[in-house]
C-alpha cells in the first residue's frame, strides 16, 4: 500500500492485546481489514515514544510521537514526520480538568491551538472512572469543525478504539489525527485499565 493510501482511509481499527508485560505495539487495520499501520513503543522509557511503521518488520518508520517531557497530567506530545524532520502537530492533555473527563488539545506545528479531543460526556466519564466496562467515546474537533469520533469497543482480551472520520468539510492531515487516535489508546487506556501501552 502507498504510503498517501495509508492516511487517505475514511475510518480505522487500532487493536492491542490487553496482556502485556514490557512496552506495548498496536495494529491499525483500514476499512477493509487490512494492516495498514504498526505502532510501537518503547519499553522503560520515562518519556513516552511511539513510532508508527509501514509494517510489523518496522522497516519503514512513517509517524514519531515522543512526550516532552516525563509523563504527566499535563504532558505534551509532539507529532513528527521522521523522513522529513518535520513537525506535524501536537496534543497536550488539559491537566487535573482531565481527570473525570478526559480531555486533549490539538495544537498545529507552532503549537497554536486548533481543536480539541474530549470525552463524550461527563456523566459517562465518572461513570466509566467506576465502571470501566463501559466503552470510551471521544469527539475531535478541528477549526471548528468535527472531524471524527474515537469509538473504544469493550473486549477483555482485545483493546479496540475505531476511528470513523466526518464526510463532511475539510479533514487536517489526517497523519495528526490518527496519531492522536494511537496516543489515546496508549495513555487513556493504559490508565482506564482498557489495555493500554503497559499493560
Amino acid at each position: 500500500m502507498l504510503n498517501s493510501e495509508r492516511f487517505r482511509q475514511p475510518a480505522y481499527q487500532i487493536r492491542r492485546k490487553v496482556l502485556k508485560i514490557f512496552g506495548g505495539s498496536f495494529d491499525v487495520y483500514g476499512p477493509d481489514g487490512s494492516l495498514v499501520l504498526f505502532a510501537s513503543q518503547r519499553a522503560f522509557k520515562l518519556k513516552e515514544d511511539i513510532r508508527l511503521y509501514a509494517n510489523k518488520q518496522k522497516t519503514e518508520e512513517l509517524l514519531l510521537i515522543k512526550a516532552r517531557n516525563i509523563i504527566d497530567f499535563s504532558a505534551s506530545y509532539d507529532v513528527e514526520d521522521p523522513t522529513t524532520g518535520r513537525k506535524l502537530g501536537a496534543f497536550k492533555r488539559r491537566g487535573w480538568s482531565s481527570f473525570f473527563r478526559d480531555q486533549w488539545i490539538v495544537m498545529d506545528e507552532n503549537d497554536v491551538e486548533i481543536g480539541f479531543i474530549k470525552e463524550d460526556s461527563a456523566a459517562m466519564a465518572l461513570l466509566r472512572r467506576f465502571l470501566p466496562f463501559f466503552p470510551q467515546k471521544y469527539h475531535c474537533e478541528v477549526n471548528g469543525a468535527e472531524v471524527c469520533t474515537y469509538q473504544q469497543n469493550f473486549n477483555p482480551f482485545v483493546y479496540k478504539l475505531n476511528v470513523d472520520f466526518a464526510e463532511t468539510g475539510p479533514a487536517p492531515d489526517k497523519r495528526l489525527i490518527i496519531s492522536g487516535a494511537v496516543l489515546l489508546a496508549a495513555i487513556e487506556g493504559k490508565q482506564s485499565g482498557g489495555g493500554g501501552f503497559g499493560i
